[in-house]
């Protein structure tokens, strides 16, 4: 934050300067009906940067205004969520919590002739407010004594009323030619059990409503939210002074971050999770920020990441190569380097001496002296990469195995393929090939050139794996289609291999890069006698 320049920050350091603001107060007010994912990641932290760049705190605060939607899990994970990321609120809130003090602001309203209790159906309403070509009409409630309408909010209040039979509206102005400004709704009943305050209320107030308040309760300075909010910002500023609020905030708005091939609602998330089509919100297909922990990626890459896209008034996708690029970059000089087989092959080293093997210390990290070293084993039974063996050299450009042709392996020695051994279906199942012991690594040796390095993992040091790849969820771009008919069902695909039993008893979420290969993570799924490892990214995009 300290070298990026947005309009947010200059309207910031204005406002400091005039003096309308000793310190500067933000907001992370986040639903709790579904995990977050990472355009959430944005508003985090944004809001929790800009303030902390100026000296200034941020809270979390549940916008918990709709209790069929909200459960107390997606609380406790949004929490976890923010922690992971790096941030500790200033305080953690809870809208629930103001609802007291909302009703108290309603009555307000309706004091001053500004809110009437309507019995009109939803379609009447909807009717009523017009459209953008077409002025709206008064309800026929709009007009009811001020008397009557504090009567009738205390009998919603009450339970008095069936759900749906009559709501709160405001009295603004059903001719502007903002919609948000014609009558918009400020409270309806709902006989639902709410997470936070049980059954102690059966009317709850409208998000446009609720919003205002408790930024103006929290004495919040800067009310950061997305671009869909602008039309709704007359409202915000209306609810905030016809309800006689002490504190002041502005609200502004920034252009939300869509990444391609990315799937940013909660909404369309959550049929996922209910059509069972993932595991849950934290699979690691998922761009929740519990599935890309899952998957492995980084808190800083991801605050790299949203802070090199700037902040703008336009929405605005990226590719998805400048994530990944951010989690390479991040990766490099942290993740222990080791080697690994995707898709093993079988190398016999025929006049290697039976039962005998050598250790060969090896770093894990050859910039990064604190991540250590370990010893890797050369043995008569090895392990090398499918692909790393073709049986003829295609062109000069081919520096792997091929027959007659001699490579090193991995900070170990030279071999040449002699000879490859078929099973009944025709496929290569071993490699026979023999070693110069006057190759060794670190030996000197220097009489010939091998036809490029492979890595190698052997028999007596290979610790099984099940690798998870993963693709994109969706991979239709027809949105005339429904979402679920869009999944791309080979989003998740898994190979046997093995890896260096050295990192075997690593912990969950360790990081590792396959030379080679990329940057996994070592799944939860793991345990001691087998690895489970994710994909984060590849070395390099591939298509």
């Amino acid at each position: 934050m300290e070298n990026q320049s947005n309009f947010i920050k200059t309207i910031m350091e204005n406002d400091l300067e005039n003096k309308k603001h000793t310190k500067i107060i933000t907001r992370f007010p986040p639903e709790p009906n579904g995990f977050l994912h990472i355009g959430h990641a944005r508003a985090i932290i944004q809001n929790f940067e800009l303030a902390k760049h100026f000296g200034g705190t941020t809270n979390l605060r549940y916008d918990d205004t709709n209790p069929e939607k909200e459960e107390e899990k997606y609380v406790k994970a949004i929490k976890e969520d923010i922690k992971w990321l790096g941030y500790n609120p200033n305080h953690v809130f809870f809208a629930s919590d103001y609802f007291g003090e909302m009703y108290k602001r309603a009555v307000i309203l309706i004091k001053k002739g500004l809110a009437y209790v309507d019995f009109s159906t939803p379609e009447e309403i909807n009717k009523q407010r017009g459209s953008f070509e077409v002025k709206g009409t008064n309800s026929p409630y709009r007009d009811t004594e001020v008397s009557k309408n504090l009567e009738l909010f205390e009998d919603m209040k009450n339970g008095k009323f069936k759900e749906g039979e009559c709501v709160l509206r405001a009295k603004i102005d059903m001719e502007s030619p903002n919609m948000n400004m014609r009558d918009p709704i400020l409270y309806r009943i709902l006989f639902a059990h709410h997470h936070n305050t049980k059954d102690e209320w059966v009317i709850y107030p409208m998000y446009d409503f609720a919003h205002p308040i408790e930024d103006a309760i929290e004495g919040i300075t800067h009310s950061l939210c997305s671009l869909e909010f602008e039309d709704h910002r007359p409202l915000y500023d209306w609810v905030v002074r016809e309800t006689e609020m002490e504190n002041v905030p502005r609200q502004i708005e920034f252009g939300r971050l869509g990444i391609e091939d990315t799937v940013m609602s909660k909404r369309y998330l959550l049929r996922l999770v209910e059509s069972k089509l993932v595991k849950g919100w934290d699979d690691p297909r998922m761009p929740t920020l519990s599935g890309l922990r899952r998957r492995g990626y980084t808190p800083t890459a991801i605050k790299n990441f949203i802070l090199s896209t700037g902040l703008s008034k336009v929405n605005s996708t990226v590719s998805v190569d400048m994530l990944e690029s951010s989690l390479r970059d991040d990766l490099n000089d942290k993740a222990r380097r080791v080697m690994a087989v995707i898709d093993p092959i079988k190398v016999t080293i025929t006049n290697y001496p039976e039962g005998k093997y050598e250790m060969i210390d090896v770093p894990f990290h050859p910039n990064n002296e604190d991540l250590g070293s370990r010893a890797i084993v050369f043995s008569k039974e090895l392990y090398i990469d499918r692909e790393d063996f073709v049986l003829e050299k295609p062109n000069k450009h081919y520096k792997r195995l091929a027959l007659g042709i001699e490579v090193r392996l991995f900070n170990a020695y030279f071999i040449k393929a002699n000879e490859v051994i078929y099973d009944k279906d025709g496929n290569i199942v071993e490699i026979l090939a023999t070693y110069d012991e006057e190759t060794k690594s670190g030996s000197g040796f220097d009489a010939r050139k091998p036809n490029g390095t492979i890595q190698f993992v052997s028999s007596l040091n290979a610790h099984p794996v099940t690798y998870n790849f993963f693709e994109p969820l969706i991979i239709d771009e027809d949105k005339s289609k429904d979402l679920l008919d869009r999944f791309n069902h080979n989003s998740w695909q898994t190979k046997e291999g093995f890896i260096e039993k050295t990192v075997a008893y690593l912990k969950v979420n360790e990081k590792l890069q396959l030379i080679r290969h990329g940057f996994f993570n070592i799944d939860e799924d793991s345990d001691k006698d087998h690895l489970v490892l994710n994909e984060i990214v590849p070395l390099k995009k591939s298509y």
